[in-house]
């Protein structure tokens, strides 16, 4: 009997050995692709979050920790794990499961998104709320890198890096060029910087020297030039967050002991994992765009059924501002990190002195066309 049968809420997979949670993952793989192979949906972005689910639920306890989904397009691993799992065949459908997050849905749905980028912000306002009430668990946010480019994400690492709240914020970095950071010695310091011994070390240290300003000042910058030689977190220790990674976010074993000594440490914590997008099944790893929002197709040979190739907006869009820039030499293409679905890639390869991509931040985006304007 496959594992996925016995499996209905977190608890189901707290008592499974590491063993049986790489083959859930792979059960949990095969019943995404079935869905969204049905119902439509975003494919890519959850088979690259699937171990990185597992291990949340299998070391935190939702609902009454707070796991708040940035977008919340990759929470079908999430929906699986939390009583939804016999009705993913009606995700997207009318009556049926949403496509992300719903407070009316689930009470492991801890936030509702429609944005990008505002899931630290949550995650900390929870984290405060938490504090108030002298409860002793703790608020996740889970963002991607794409999302954590937009201004609302630094803000708010910003301020919730001078609170002293247990606050976790895991960084999903599923941007190939980090792969190469992604590896033993990684996933060894990872380890390390999250352990009891090392941040019992710094906090010991803090007290020793709390009077002695200059040595601890000294102190702090040369632990920060060590780490800064070997991983590449330095900015968010600079926000007042414990940086930890990059570490394989396909690997159970190390999310699973990373996160657990995680659970351990106080005050704002930044795990930084590295993914990929569509990883375990090879249509969607080898082209993750393609797959990243689809209508229904067929597992058996990946091809899209007929509907999506029919000519969208978008693609009209498209046609419509290439013919417009062929003869306005002075039309410039913005877009807040979206040049594929708002149609611009095709201008963006032509004009590419003509095209900016702004990354997520539309505020900067609309000023900025008033100034090139």
């Amino acid at each position: 009997m496959p594992l996925i049968d016995n499996i209905n809420y977190p608890t189901d997979i707290k008592n499974l050995s590491r063993k049986d949670l790489k083959i859930l993952s792979g059960e949990i793989r095969e019943l995404i692709i079935k869905s969204v192979s049905i119902t439509g949906g975003h494919l890519s972005s959850n088979l690259g979050v699937v171990e990185l689910t597992i291990a949340l639920h299998y070391v935190f306890n939702a609902p009454m920790d707070k796991l708040i989904w940035d977008v919340g397009h990759q929470t079908y691993t999430h929906k699986i794990l939390t009583g939804r799992k016999n009705k993913m065949h009606t995700l997207r459908k009318k009556n049926g499961l949403s496509g992300f997050p719903n407070r009316k849905e689930s009470p492991y749905d801890e936030f509702g998104a429609g944005h990008s980028s505002t899931s630290i912000s949550a995650a900390f306002g929870i984290s405060e709320g938490l504090k108030k009430s002298k409860s002793k668990n703790r608020a996740i946010a889970i963002i991607g890198d794409g999302a954590m480019t937009a201004g609302m994400a630094f803000e708010a690492l910003n301020n919730a890096g001078n609170s002293q709240n247990d606050l976790l914020v895991i960084l999903n970095d599923n941007d190939m060029s980090i792969s190469k950071n992604v590896g033993a010695i990684n996933n060894y310091l990872a380890k390390l910087l999250s352990g009891k011994f090392y941040g019992g070390f710094k906090s010991t240290g803090k007290a020793l020297f709390s009077k002695a300003t200059p040595i601890l000042d000294l102190a702090r910058k040369t632990e920060e030039h060590l780490k800064g030689m070997v991983i590449p977190g330095t900015l968010f220790e600079e926000f007042g967050f414990n940086y930890i990674g990059p570490i394989d976010g396909h690997d159970i074993d190390t999310l699973i002991d990373t996160l657990s000594n995680i659970k351990s440490l106080s005050g704002p914590q930044f795990l930084h994992v590295a993914t990929k997008k569509g990883f375990g099944y090879k249509p969607a790893q080898d082209n993750p765009n393609k797959y990243h929002g689809i209508s229904e197709f067929k597992p058996s040979n990946n091809s899209l059924k007929a509907g999506e190739l029919k000519k969208t907006f978008t693609d009209i869009f498209s046609d419509w501002i290439m013919a417009q820039a062929g003869t306005n030499k002075k039309l410039c293409a913005i877009t807040p990190a979206m040049s594929d679905g708002s149609g611009l890639t095709v201008f963006s390869k032509k004009y590419p002195s003509r095209f900016y991509d702004v990354g997520i931040a539309e505020q900067h985006a609309l000023t900025f066309a008033a100034g090139l304007a």
